[in-house]
């Protein structure tokens, strides 16, 4: 204990606001990250099945769905939290704080995991679609019997991909208010000069993102055998 506080004599007098700024990540994230991934999933489905030779190809919707995924994009993520103020107001009731940054969380991260889907089932082998068909499945069964099942682990590495993302637009998010360890880091380590802070700041950061990655790896290799 007497060497963390030598280490880190700033943060040592912040610990309780420390792990309260950790929570606000891990809501952030997890919150976020489950409503991103399940819409982002089922746009990137679309975009794989609607397109030109898909099972249910639909030159409009997928024109339309592409063209919209394209343009959040591209906007970045410190722009899109101001852009989304007022819509975001709307929803959540505030504009800052952990409540605040969900909805321009999502919206960051749902176009990012809807492309890594779209990528995922594109690799998918199209004898083992064309089999499907020929068998007479209908278009839910291959989405469900085949897109998903046998692109699984590339659909895993994408979600690993896509929550690694996330706590890096969390920490960003921090730059508005928006809490967790990114407002943590700002408000202590940037603005006081407290380099201690910022270290352990990154340190934690570095380390979940570790152990995401580190889970992806063992459960990829679980279902792979």
């Amino acid at each position: 204990m007497q060497l963390f506080q030598t280490l880190f004599p700033n943060l040592a007098e912040k610990l309780p606001e420390f792990y309260d700024s950790f929570v606000q990540t891990l809501f952030m994230t997890g919150f976020s990250g489950v409503i991103s991934l399940v819409l982002g999933l089922f746009i990137g489905i679309t975009l794989t099945v609607t397109k030109k030779g898909g099972i249910l190809e639909n030159a409009v919707l997928s024109s339309v769905l592409d063209k919209t995924v394209n343009i959040f994009r591209t906007i970045p993520f410190i722009i899109l939290l101001a852009l989304l103020i007022p819509l975001t107001r709307m929803i959540a009731g505030t504009a800052i704080g952990t409540k605040g940054a969900i909805v321009p969380l999502i919206f960051g991260t749902v176009p990012f995991f809807a492309r890594q889907v779209e990528t995922a089932l594109a690799e998918l082998d199209k004898g083992l679609i064309e089999a499907a068909l020929s068998m007479g499945n209908s278009p839910i069964e291959i989405i469900r019997r085949v897109y998903l099942k046998e692109s699984l682990p590339g659909l895993i590495r994408a979600v690993t991909i896509t929550a690694i993302s996330l706590i890096g637009l969390t920490a960003m998010a921090g730059a508005v208010g928006g809490g967790g360890l990114g407002d943590f880091a700002i408000r202590y380590g940037h603005q006081r000069n407290q380099t201690d802070v910022t270290l352990a700041t990154v340190i934690v950061l570095i380390l979940l993102v570790s152990f995401l990655q580190s889970l992806s790896n063992w459960i990829i290799s679980k279902i792979s055998h």
